[in-house]
This record gives structure tokens, sequence and C-alpha cells, in this order.
């Protein structure tokens, strides 16, 4: 039998928003506006360091999804001497910046790490409490700003197990931005790749239950169907701040073939122009997704006529 009350646990977990039925009838999780996201770069805007850095860019190449695991505020506080909430403030700010250019350059997707299923269950419950007030603050004091830049809020993650009141603050501004068209702000919150899936394949295990689909016929666009990213592209870039060599158990499916940029610089000194220069790195780059590069040697047109060399 299929348990209501998880599915709408798993509802919950995606978005706010009612569902969307896709090709064959099973909702995303996501309203269709949510679907496309689209802005007019505004450029003149870009303070003058900025600038120089964003005209040495392809504009026709920029990534259309970036993903940041912004870490290392408990460590700039640390080298301080600072209490650990004041590296979080500060990473507040870096959001509030970093968000501000990436809307200005017309990036149409920008999903931030901000608090993982394994923080709530491992940090200190007073800075555990503390980040959700930080939350709450930072929507408050930067909804005006959000609706000057355009930005559209969304979270991932499994929501509904944050507290009432942080829930609510967060529905207020995703549906007071709902009508941006610009950059589309998501805040993975309470969120974990694992737990992603492990939420997908409930899904879609439901979903053959219902009898809607086949074992056989699974594919892999099913299982993104029923990820919380079911809305979005698969990210270009990430970004990972503090230097460390790791995932993080962060978007496990969809960065199957994102590059990867990791800056020692902690999160709270990271800014627009930083985001722009691991841009610049990634349009140096060549993705292949698999296939063969440009400098790759040359390909033998018929592999059987070649001759193996013997040792």
């Amino acid at each position: 039998m299929v348990d209501d009350e998880w599915l709408g646990r798993l509802c919950a977990s995606r978005a706010f928003e009612p569902s969307v039925p896709s090709r064959d009838g099973i909702g995303t999780g996501h309203k269709a506006d949510s679907l496309h996201s689209s802005s007019n770069p505004r450029i003149d805007e870009l303070p003058a360091e900025e600038r120089a850095v964003y005209d040495t860019l392809k504009p026709e190449r920029l990534p259309q999804h970036v993903a940041i695991i912004m870490d290392g505020n408990g460590r700039w506080a640390g080298r301080r001497s600072l209490k650990r909430f004041l590296g979080h403030q500060q990473g507040a700010k870096s959001v509030q910046l970093v968000t501000e250019t990436a809307s200005r350059i017309g990036l149409p997707w920008l999903t931030l790490y901000a608090f993982s299923l394994e923080n709530s269950l491992r940090r200190p419950p007073a800075e555990v409490n503390f980040l959700m007030r930080l939350l709450r603050s930072y929507l408050d004091s930067n909804l005006e700003r959000m609706m000057d830049n355009n930005v559209r809020m969304r979270y991932i993650g499994r929501i509904h197990e944050l507290p009432p009141e942080v829930q609510e603050k967060m529905r207020w501004a995703e549906e007071a931005t709902t009508r941006n068209t610009g950059t589309t702000l998501t805040l993975a919150l309470n969120y974990g790749g694992r737990s992603e899936l492990v939420d997908a394949f409930r899904g879609l295990a439901a979903e053959i239950q219902l009898e809607k689909l086949a074992p056989e016929k699974v594919t892999e666009e099913d299982i993104h169907r029923h990820l919380y990213t079911a809305h979005m592209p698969d990210p270009d870039l990430l970004i990972r701040t503090s230097g460390e060599m790791r995932l993080s158990n962060y978007l496990l499916w969809q960065i199957a073939y994102t590059e990867i940029f990791v800056t020692d610089r902690l999160w709270p000194d990271f800014r627009g122009i930083h985001l722009l220069e691991a841009i610049a790195d990634y349009q140096g780059r060549e993705r292949r997704f698999g296939g063969i590069g440009k400098n790759c040697g040359v390909v033998e047109e018929d592999p059987d006529k070649t001759v193996l060399p013997v040792r």
C-alpha cells in the first residue's frame, strides 16, 4: 500500500508548490513557472573590478547552472578569534553579494548548499537554532534586494523537518518572488544527496506500485523526475570554498559531468568577483561528457586494422 502520510512528506520535501503533471501524468512537485529561468543581463551594474573580469569572458559560454558548497564560516571566525556565529553572519553577506553578481550577468540558476541533513544531526543545538534564526533574518532583510534584482527563491531538501516558523518564512519569500524571471536562487536546506536519492526511489516505487510504470521500463529520466531538482538543469559548474577536496553529499546524481572548481578562499571572503574568476576557469576547460577531446590523438577509422605492439 502507498503511505499517504509519507507521500505528503515527500511533496513537502520538494517544494511548497502544487505539483505539475509530467508527460505521463506523474507530478514533478513544481509549478510550471519554475521550470524556466531567464534574465536580461545588467552588466553595467557590475563594480569596476567585476566588470574587468566579466569582459574576459565569452557571454555565449556562461554556465546555465552554478552550484556552490559554501564552506569555511567557522574557520573564518576561528582565525580571527571570533564566535562561530559571526562567521555565519558574514557568510550570509557573501550569499547576498554573490547572488547580486549572478543576477547582473544573467546566470539562470544558482544553487547554494546552506544547511545539510548532517548539520542538523551533528552540530550543537545552539548553533542549529542560530542558523535557523539567521535564515529567517536573511529572508526578511533581503526580500527587497531580491525583488530589485529579479531573483526568484526556491528550496530543496527535507523542508518539512525544519521548524514551522522557518517554513512559514521560507514560503513567504518564495511566494513573494515567484513572478520574478531572473536568477533562480535555490537554497539546499536540511539537504543530503543520499537522502534525496532515497526520496526519489521511494517516489519511483510508489509510482510503480500504482502501476503507472513497469519496473523494467525505468530509465534515468524517470529517476530524474523524482529528484528535488527535477525542475532545473544539472549544474555546469560546482564551486567549493575553503580548499576541501570532497563533495560532502551534495547533488550526487546531478554532478556526474559537472566541472569542479575548488578555492582555498573561505566562504565569508568569497565575493562576486570570485564567482566570475571561477567561471573564467570553467570557460578554459573542454567538456567532453565521455567523448573524445580535440587534442586526444588521431582516431583510427578501422580499429580492426590497428596493429597492437608486441612485447
